[in-house]
């Protein structure tokens, strides 16, 4: 019986590109990866739930809003680009590190900006660390998970998930009642993010400049723009992206204009991101095994249309029901982060893989708020912009189907 791995399952990563998952202990590694992943979306979610308050502090309106709503994505493609680069130079261990430590000033010298123009600069300084942690912690986790790199990346798509839920959740009540207190609520996620620093000094420490070389073959030929799994993987990265950042930034002020409470609104926005958590829990282990994965991933694009549909047609009929199928639909963002390394067979490749996945998917998903908001201040048409969001989700299907077909992105490139 041959026991060559199917494309379903690809290999792990080639002999040649050495992994350094000794000198990185299991317990170190779980507690690096928990942490970062928990501190790569607060910064972001955090936001929605108080624009409102923010903007107005700011004297601003519903452009502003959805300009911060899209400034993730385009933080994220931008400076997702720079990745790979910075890792070769700083090693993926040592990326992290630097860029965390800007996020962590960032976060606290965010809420006390006193214009609107400092507000998203700062902002913008925020999600370095993101835009940066997206491409480079699959690659690490590929570099030095080894036998434990199914259950790593498990492990990051459920605390990523937690963590943008609680950004959300918590937003308001650490706000408070006062008047300015959204500056306090912004601030408390600079505390938390001193913690993922620390750590990850430590697994410097062991791991040093940890980018993997080439391989003596050298790279693999060509660009992944001939790779049509990339290319569909990177699509559907883009449209889930779009709908998860506006979902964060524009459906409470949706929700609030349709009778909700703030509060009530930002519990309703942390139940779609707690999904996540199921989502990431279960799609990597979903993603090596079930054989009929892209009619599933196809499915999650078709379940967020009927959320919005939902939201659109009876919004007051069952918030929570809507929330819940936009949440499961939502199990697209774990299910292209696991495809990452689970359509690349060698770390670099993964590397080069999430480098252009990520990236241009977040270029691709900051149209969409943009849009949003547009639409939202042209028009005032809360219909008008669920629908515009609904027809994304039909997009997110056909490409999503695309994407979890069983082939790898190594074997495209040397066809």
């Amino acid at each position: 019986m041959s026991t060559s791995p199917s494309p379903q399952n690809p290999p792990p990563a080639d002999e040649t590109a050495p992994t350094r998952a000794i000198a990185v202990g299991g317990l170190l590694a779980v507690l690096a990866v928990g942490l970062v992943a928990l501190n790569l979306r607060p910064g972001a979610t955090s936001v929605g739930p108080l624009m409102a308050d923010v903007v107005a502090a700011y004297g601003k309106g519903a452009i502003a809003s959805g300009l911060l709503t899209a400034l993730p994505c385009l933080a994220f493609g931008v400076l997702g680009f720079l990745a790979v680069p910075i890792s070769r130079r700083l090693g993926l261990t040592g990326t992290v590190v630097a860029s965390f430590v800007l996020v962590t000033v960032g976060l606290l010298l965010r809420p006390a900006a006193e214009g609107f123009g400092a507000f998203l600069a700062l902002s913008l300084l925020v999600l370095v660390g993101p835009a940066l942690g997206n491409v480079v912690v699959p690659a690490w986790i590929k570099q030095h998970g080894g036998s434990r790199t199914v259950g790593l990346m498990t492990l990051y798509s459920v605390v990523l998930a937690v963590g943008g839920s609680a950004g959300a959740a918590l937003a308001v009540p650490l706000a408070g009642a006062a008047a300015d207190g959204w500056r306090d609520s912004l601030q408390f996620w600079g505390l938390l993010a001193v913690i993922p620093v620390i750590v990850w000094a430590v697994v410097l420490t062991r791991a040093g400049h940890d980018f993997p070389p080439a391989p003596p073959s050298g790279d693999l030929p060509g660009s992944l723009l001939r790779s049509r799994t990339a290319l569909a993987l990177t699509i559907m990265f883009g449209l889930q992206s779009t709908n998860a950042y506006t979902q964060f930034g524009m459906l409470p002020q949706i929700l609030t204009s349709s009778g909700l409470s703030a509060s009530r609104a930002g519990i309703t926005v942390a139940v779609i991101s707690g999904w996540g958590i199921v989502g990431g829990l279960v799609m990597p282990t979903v993603i090596a095994r079930f054989r009929r994965l892209p009619w599933l991933v196809g499915s999650f694009g078709l379940l967020t249309t009927t959320g919005y549909l939902g939201f659109w047609l009876a919004p007051s009929a069952s918030p929570l029901l809507w929330a819940c199928i936009l949440g499961i639909g939502g199990f697209a963002f774990p299910t292209a982060i696991a495809l990452i390394p689970a359509r690349s067979r060698s770390a670099r490749v993964t590397a080069r893989l999430s480098g252009m996945a990520q990236p241009c998917g977040y270029v691709l998903a900051a149209i969409g708020p943009i849009v949003a908001g547009t639409l939202l201040d042209a028009t005032g048409s809360i219909p008008l912009v669920l629908g515009f969001l609904a027809l994304s989700g039909l997009a997110l299907a056909v490409f999503g189907y695309r994407a979890a077909l069983p082939r790898v992105v190594d074997d495209e490139l040397t066809a």
